[in-house]
């Protein structure tokens, strides 16, 4: 009986398309027709494509490149690349021949990173998809397919960036903003068009009324204010200050306050800076603004992720300043405040302030696998902040439906609490720099 179904959902797919739909209906059908274990091969295939040009990103996008991957010119004292070196994962095998150059087991890490993103894309669809792992236990047979997918394509996107800025940080404590800033536009935009992707939440009822997504206000009730223009100028203030974040700068406060706000104007208003940031600026707060005309569950994704990227990014740049003040160097990298805005992006501002505080936790077992395997002792933040958003975003049903949910109906009270927190912070690391000053004295 299945099966007859299925053929007859091909023929009318086949039959609309020749009639003139876009062709690509057909292709889609056709691989929701696949079964499971179908399905899983194609996206592990895929995966390990994708994966050899995120290890391609890796290495070209790092400030010190190096001519490791197949897709490089081989260095001088190398062979000439071949076709079949540019395979996945049996590529790497063949520039075994290369680690004269780059070290006896170069190729190791690019190999397993290919075969684990495979691997990892076909359980993350298994586990999002038909698992339905993220979607609310009571409401698991209910939650539409369509929403499923939309969260697949989300994460799947958000976990590859996550892949080419954790190695890039682990390779040179340095995350590229080509990776992060794109990463948030893309964030921002998915949000507009496909709302469902972001993290779910109880369907209330009715449920056309929240659709069951993690928006802004929730787990409280979207406010009809945020509709109205306050909504846009909340949403227009969170892009502009990411603007002027991402914006190249010099602040240098040694010569007074005066001088480092000169050179700081100075360093804005270079014209190839000041023509990027304009252009940004503009077409993004016009993009904004086009979506608020539209309104919908399209304005409440995208102001979701506008407040996600503003509070995620801002809440590790409030800890660097702090802590770089009150310890007299810097606490945090510049990378790791736009790596965390890219993640507020993609989640939202409550599942990022769960990564928060979750990372420092992950970093201890990232931290001690490191100095097992390699006798490394310092490790960068961005791996922890990207381990902490895959354990937050697959084990989102248990951290927001277990514990977190009562807690954020707070709703506002939150970032109050949050200010609060980064006031003891500064008291807590001022007072242990005064007590490490007076030892050394001493």
């Amino acid at each position: 009986m299945g099966n007859v179904g299925g053929e007859r959902q091909w023929e009318t797919s086949a039959t609309v398309s020749s009639a003139g739909e876009l062709p690509w209906t057909v292709t889609v059908n056709l691989l929701l027709q696949l079964n499971l274990e179908g399905k899983l091969l194609l996206l592990f295939l895929l995966g390990i494509v994708v994966a050899g040009q995120l290890n391609r990103a890796i290495y070209r996008l790092a400030h010190f490149q190096r001519s490791i991957s197949p897709w490089s010119f081989p260095p001088d004292d190398a062979l000439p690349r071949r076709w079949f070196d540019r395979l996945p994962v049996v590529g790497w095998w063949s520039l075994r021949r290369e680690a004269g150059v780059h070290g006896r087991f170069f190729w190791l890490r690019p190999m397993l990173v290919e075969l684990s993103t495979g691997i990892g894309l076909a359980a993350l669809y298994w586990y999002e998809v038909e698992h339905r792992g993220l979607a609310p236990v009571q409401l698991q047979n209910g939650w539409p397919i369509t929403w499923l997918h939309a969260e697949f394509a989300s994460h799947s996107i958000l976990f590859a960036l996550l892949i080419v800025a954790t190695f890039i940080d682990i390779d040179e404590k340095t995350i590229p903003e080509e990776i992060t800033d794109l990463g948030a536009i893309f964030g921002l935009l998915l949000a507009a068009v496909a709302p469902r992707a972001l993290l779910p939440d109880a369907v209330p009822a009715p449920l056309e009324f929240l659709a069951g997504t993690t928006f802004l206000t929730s787990p409280n009730a979207w406010t009809e204010e945020l509709n109205g223009p306050r909504g846009l100028v909340i949403g227009l203030a969170c892009y502009l200050g990411w603007c002027y974040a991402i914006a190249p700068k010099i602040w240098w406060t040694r010569g007074g306050l005066r001088k480092a706000l000169r050179l700081l104007w100075g360093s804005m208003m270079r014209p190839p800076v000041l023509r990027l940031i304009l252009i940004v600026t503009l077409i993004g707060s016009a993009g904004i603004t086009l979506v608020w005309k539209i309104g919908g569950l399209s304005w409440q994704g995208m102001l979701t992720a506008l407040v996600g990227m503003a509070f995620a990014g801002g809440l590790v740049w409030a800890v660097r300043v702090i802590g770089s003040f009150a310890l007299g160097r810097e606490a945090m990298g510049f990378g790791d405040v736009t790596l965390m805005a890219m993640i507020g992006a993609f989640v939202g501002w409550q599942a990022s302030l769960i990564i928060f505080f979750i990372a420092p936790l992950a970093g201890l077992v990232l931290a001690l696998l490191q100095w097992i395997l390699t006798g490394r002792r310092d490790i960068p933040y961005g791996p922890f902040l990207a381990f902490a958003t895959l354990l937050v975003v697959l084990g989102w049903d248990a951290f927001w439906f277990g514990y977190a949910r009562p807690v954020f109906a707070l709703g506002w009270w939150i970032p109050g609490i949050v200010i609060c927190c980064l006031a003891l912070m500064a008291g807590m690391l001022t007072a242990w720099r005064y007590i490490t000053d007076c030892w050394r004295s001493d």
